[in-house]
């Protein structure tokens, strides 16, 4: 049976302690839970050998109560516990010197979905920043990344770094959170304490969750939009709908596993997809739907979508199926149907003003320009992409702790 970092280090006093002089904070959202769904920092603080000095709450906060990008979380004390809750999402996204001040060790527990964009990531290298400018350690208690292994997409162009893209990393990446500590302490040249508290029995190639322990382990939300593992498996394509007008599914009960508009034809855009480019629709099924968002882009309009499915194991083949390059042929499709169609978002995203958000998205303008040009196939896009992804799985073994 799989143990994650969190239900390691309960488990074990010897494993805790170097912690037990220390004063210990925790990064952590509503999905840190141990086995039995304890949160994370309950099950700390009733631990006696750990001192619980603070906690920290990323991207919609320590409870996961910001619905939206861009709603930002107060600090608060915790009315249990009675310690601060700092909010890396507020008034500040890098810890300051007074929140560092607050303890000597910082355990990072954040389910992440093995996407760039994904900002738990981008929160993880600046508090690995800061511990290393303030002299403070930070231990990961590792969890699976549920889109396994899978390497896909352009990485992260310079100049393109934000809060949605923390480095040259591929939009889907294939690392656990632990790996990629160790990742951005190597690439940063950070000179700071890490310990990545290792999961046990997690295999990421395995049948039928391919990185998310089907069977053994509830999922629990770790951001309110990300209700399920098939959002997670197509969350490496479908959040590039954040920077179009096309909704992406929130104000429905299936965010980010389907997109569409009221002034699309969702069936001539999978016909159109499937001629265009039909091996970059392997491992998936595309279904025509009809949603009405209650909130959100489009809300309380009638409109006609795509639905990804991807948890039949009859039709969803993990090593086949490409999430990024389905939904680059979608914006593709559409463009094709309709050449004025005013796809690209063209207001601002994560506090970015002077950057398209497509962009932002994608670390560079390549696949705007490939979807926008006319001229432009599928081989292209491939031609830009297939060397960095080549790249990246070579590049990331060196930080890899399961195999």
């Amino acid at each position: 049976m799989i143990q994650f970092g969190l239900d390691r280090l309960l488990q074990d006093a010897t494993l805790r302690r170097p912690l037990g002089r220390r004063r210990v904070a925790l990064l952590a959202h509503p999905a840190s839970v141990t086995r039995d769904l304890t949160h994370s920092i309950d099950a700390l603080a009733a631990l006696p050998d750990i001192t619980l000095s603070a906690a920290f709450g990323p991207q919609h906060g320590l409870r996961g109560d910001k619905q939206d990008n861009m709603v930002e979380s107060p600090d608060f004390i915790d009315p249990l516990h009675r310690i601060p809750v700092f909010s890396l999402y507020g008034e500040v996204r890098r810890p300051t010197a007074a929140m560092m001040d607050s303890f000597d060790v910082l355990l990072v527990d954040l389910q992440d979905l093995g996407c760039r964009i994904y900002t738990f990531i981008t929160t993880l290298r600046y508090v690995l920043e800061a511990a290393a400018a303030h002299g403070k350690a930070v231990w990961v208690l590792d969890r699976p990344n549920p889109a396994g292994r899978p390497v896909e997409g352009n990485l992260l162009q310079p100049g393109w770094e934000s809060f949605v893209g923390a480095g040259p990393l591929p939009m889907r990446h294939g690392l656990t959170m632990g790996e990629l500590a160790r990742w951005f302490i190597a690439t940063l040249k950070l000179d700071v304490e890490c310990e990545v508290v290792t999961m046990q029995g997690w295999q990421p190639d395995a049948a039928p969750g391919y990185g998310w322990p089907l069977g053994e382990r509830s999922w629990i939300n770790p951001s309110p939009n990300a209700p399920n593992l098939s959002m997670a498996r197509a969350y490496a394509g479908t959040v590039m709908l954040e920077g179009t007008t096309l909704s992406e599914g929130r104000g429905t009960t299936r965010p980010l596993e389907l997109f569409g508009a009221p002034d699309i034809d969702a069936r001539a855009v999978i016909a159109e997809m499937r001629a265009f480019a039909p091996r970059w629709l392997a491992g998936c099924v595309l279904r025509e739907c009809w949603f009405e968002p209650t909130f959100h882009k489009h809300a309380g309009k009638l409109c006609s979508g795509v639905q990804i499915h991807v948890e039949d194991p009859a039709h969803y083949d993990h090593a086949a199926f490409r999430p990024w390059r389905v939904q680059a042929l979608a914006f593709k499709a559409v463009r094709r149907l309709q050449p004025e169609y005013p796809l690209w978002r063209d207001f601002a995203y994560e506090y970015e003003h002077d950057r398209l958000a497509i962009d932002l998205i994608n670390g560079g303008e390549m696949l705007r320009r490939w979807v926008d040009d006319p001229a432009a196939g599928p081989d292209a896009l491939d031609v830009f992409a297939v060397p960095d992804e080549a790249a990246w799985a070579t590049a990331r073994e060196d930080f890899l702790l399961y195999r």
